[in-house]
């Protein structure tokens, strides 16, 4: 049955992205009772953590893990801060951090430095004796919250009734929740990341003539064009309303049916940042991460997944110039690795990821403390239903890269 118009919502993911955006060059840190002043939501931890200073979080931290030993594994995500993912075992975007910590079944305890739907991913992928925590439950993503599994199934059976069984096959980027994961096992889809999207839209396009790409609209676009697709043959799905916005006819003849969702970070970059940057250095490269618009992908002089973006950089000649279209602090920390380059981020206002930056020291240590008590807090429980169907996809996904 179709649906109707739904009422318009904002997620408040969305609305706080900007609440630690700053003119300056650098991200200072803070203790977290000074963090806590910024007008967004907060998990609320014991005082006693508010006040530490960097100085006392470090020494606290060292001690605590040499305690832990190899009971806990830190995975720590490229878009962390310096002062958490220097803590870190495992460096890397979730889905490999997900399969380092599987990799190491002697560590009962995988702290995820990162968002909500990343640890999921770790405990669908982990074994069944590992517990996954996560330091802040405050860090959630803005662009997984836009695809509310109770509207993704709503238009999932509108497309069903509309085209058939065998009309449509369901691909979800890496970053959703757990249960859209799982959608694409049940119904022969599949997952991908930004490395591996045209690799498993070919796979998808050999099973079905249309594919629903969720969340993110624009690395489903960018991976379209890439694989030969016109802009005639994608549409987007605007959740709140009727066949989300589209006619019948035009979603038959679709063959990329585009959730309306973005990343808040990518999406700040423009054209007129890349302009800027070129005439401020003439020589200079532009690489963007596929989650920023058409626009500025093909403005780019190229444009790949932030391990792609951080190869690109470490392999380039010394004295080369580098405008960088991804979040501020995998590029500050990119800029201190490479010093014989010129590395800068192509948004002159210094915006971190909002929910990654909610991950601050002294979660950490909370949540270590209380493991070396034998307290678990924050553990991400994925259910057993759920971690089956989403585990097909990730595999279907292995098979295709």
């Amino acid at each position: 049955m179709v649906t109707g118009a739904k009422r318009p919502f904002v997620p408040i993911t969305e609305i706080e992205h900007s609440a630690f955006c700053r003119p300056e060059d650098e991200l200072k840190a803070k203790a977290l009772a000074e963090e806590l002043k910024v007008n967004v939501r907060w998990q609320r931890i014991p005082t006693d953590y508010l006040h530490l200073s960097a100085e006392e979080l470090d020494q606290r931290i060292g001690r605590v893990r040499q305690e832990l030993g190899s009971k806990v594994t830190i995975l720590g995500h490229h878009y962390q801060r310096e002062e958490v993912i220097k803590y870190a075992d495992y460096q890397g975007d979730s889905f490999k951090l997900s399969r380092d910590a599987a990799s190491h079944p002697e560590s009962d305890y995988i702290v995820f430095c990162g968002v909500h739907f990343m640890a999921e991913t770790a405990g669908v992928l982990c074994g069944p004796h590992q517990k996954v925590i996560l330091p802040n439950l405050a860090a959630g993503c803005s662009m997984a919250d836009m695809a509310p599994m109770h509207d993704v199934l709503d238009a999932w059976d509108d497309l069903i009734e509309l085209l058939g069984d065998d009309g449509i096959i369901p691909m979800a980027y890496m970053n959703t929740i757990a249960g859209l994961k799982a959608l694409c096992g049940r119904h022969g889809g599949i997952i991908c990341t930004s490395a591996n999207a045209v690799a498993a839209l070919e796979w998808s396009y050999r099973r079905s003539p249309r594919v629903l790409f969720l969340p993110d609209q624009h690395l489903g676009r960018n991976t379209g064009l890439k694989l030969g697709l016109d802009l005639e043959e994608m549409v987007t799905w605007n959740p709140f309303k009727p066949l989300g916005g589209n006619t019948p006819e035009r979603l038959e003849k679709a063959k990329l049916i585009l959730w309306q969702g973005h990343c808040s970070v990518h999406t700040r970059f423009t054209t007129r940042q890349i302009e800027a940057a070129r005439q401020r250095f003439p020589d200079v490269k532009i690489i963007a991460h596929p989650e920023c618009t058409m626009e500025v992908v093909q403005a780019a002089d190229m444009d790949g997944s932030t391990e792609v973006i951080r190869r690109v950089i470490s392999e380039a000649p010394a004295g080369s110039v580098w405008g960088v279209g991804t979040e501020i602090s995998l590029v500050n920390r990119l800029a201190k690795q490479n010093p014989d380059k010129t590395v800068f981020c192509l948004d002159p206002v210094v915006c971190p990821c909002s929910t990654m930056y909610r991950i601050h020291p002294a979660y950490l240590l909370w949540v270590l403390e209380g493991l070396a008590e034998g307290v678990v807090v924050n553990q991400i429980v994925v259910d057993d239903e759920t971690r089956h169907y989403s585990r097909i996809a990730l595999e279907r996904m292995l098979q295709v890269v």
